[in-house]
């Protein structure tokens, strides 16, 4: 039987007349990383502080390891919940030494001295902290200070480590270097982790399964990998780089969901299973990675007439802006520059092109 950690059930807080959550339901595993992915104001920093115990819910409860630890009339503080954070700003503190901040938590615990060294010495061997035991966190980079935080969050084996948008103080070339770091240790520890984000790239780096929200709900819940070639809303999708977004009007739905534009059938895919009707008004969402461009127009289908506005170059290749024929934006990726005025076509990937119902995301 598999052991869960966390369960949150029917979720439910506002302020005042803000609802920042309603009605969550989720579990995670033992060994498990979930992170949770959206915009700014979708309510998932409110879900971190309620699992964390720094708020109470008005609906719904939390429960570690099947015990209720928040609910409508109860609140567990968070000390006593056996789980740590780490935040974005690493809140190390900065007269202690090392060796100090991440020993903080095991002499709290009155666990005996020797028992201290070894588990930070293999903290520091796993984290890559050898010869910094001695200094103070602001002798140290913004790198070597976040592994500082994780090795003392890690330090007293919690049930569940909670992450704070724990890179988003890093560069980016850190940030890189430090997703791929935790994903692995994490691992080999078998930490479980719930890790709250806004960038997808991380997201994808660090999950076992990706948890989606936007404005206080759930849009999906998944494996990272379906959560990309299915995005289940509309918002999803845009979240996970489907940044083409083009007014179409729904022609037949089946096996291929066909679409017009600009007088044009595209073939695309209906994740999610919405109620939609033939002649209904649709959007057409694709990254600009999944279209290549024809300059002459080919025999296939799924080909869209575009007017190239501009392109930008971005390392290894172009981005192209332009619009179809009813002046509607897309952009494309593409290997050459392309002069602002040039004719071609778009070849889209259907499997790659999500049709949802027209909506305000």
């Amino acid at each position: 039987m598999t052991n869960t950690i966390l369960e949150v059930e029917r979720l439910g807080k506002s302020f005042g007349s803000h609802t920042a959550l309603r009605n969550i339901n989720f579990s995670v595993k033992q060994g498990e990383i979930i992170s949770v992915l959206g915009p700014s104001g979708c309510g998932k920093s409110t879900l971190l502080q309620l699992i964390a115990g720094l708020q109470q819910p008005d609906e719904g409860e939390i429960r570690l390891r099947g015990i209720t630890v928040a609910s409508v009339s109860k609140l567990v503080a968070p000390e006593k919940r056996g789980i740590n954070m780490v935040f974005q700003d690493y809140a190390l503190w900065p007269h202690m030494t090392i060796y100090d901040n991440i020993a903080y938590g095991l002499r709290r615990q009155k666990v005996a001295a020797g028992a201290i060294r070894e588990q930070i010495a293999e903290l520091v061997a796993l984290l890559h902290l050898e010869g910094l035991e001695d200094r103070l966190p602001p002798q140290l980079s913004g790198g070597q200070q976040q592994r500082v935080a994780i090795a003392r969050a890690l330090a007293t084996r919690p049930d569940l480590l909670l992450l704070d948008e724990p890179l988003s103080n890093l560069d980016m070339r850190l940030r890189i270097e430090m997703r791929s770091e935790m994903a692995y240790l994490f691992r080999q520890l078998g930490t479980t982790v719930f890790h709250v984000t806004h960038d997808p790239d991380e997201a994808f780096a660090m999950a076992d399964r990706l948890m989606i929200m936007r404005a206080g709900a759930v849009d999906q819940i998944d494996r990272p990998q379906i959560c990309y070639d299915r995005p289940a809303t509309l918002s999803a999708a845009m979240l996970l780089g489907a940044g083409n977004r083009l007014k179409s009007k729904l022609v037949r739905v089946g096996e291929h969901t066909t679409v017009r534009i600009a007088g044009q059938e595209i073939v695309g895919t209906l994740p999610g299973s919405p109620k939609v009707q033939a002649t209904e008004q649709v959007d057409l969402l694709f990254r600009p990675d999944s279209a290549e461009w024809q300059p002459v127009p080919a025999s296939s289908a799924n080909q869209l007439p575009v007017h190239v506005l501009h392109s930008v170059f971005e390392g290894k290749r172009w981005r192209v802006l332009a619009k179809t024929s009813d002046g509607q934006p897309i952009s494309f990726l593409h290997d050459e520059y392309l002069d602002a005025g040039e004719e071609g076509t778009l070849q889209i990937n259907a499997s790659d092109a999500f049709v949802y119902p027209q909506q305000s995301a």
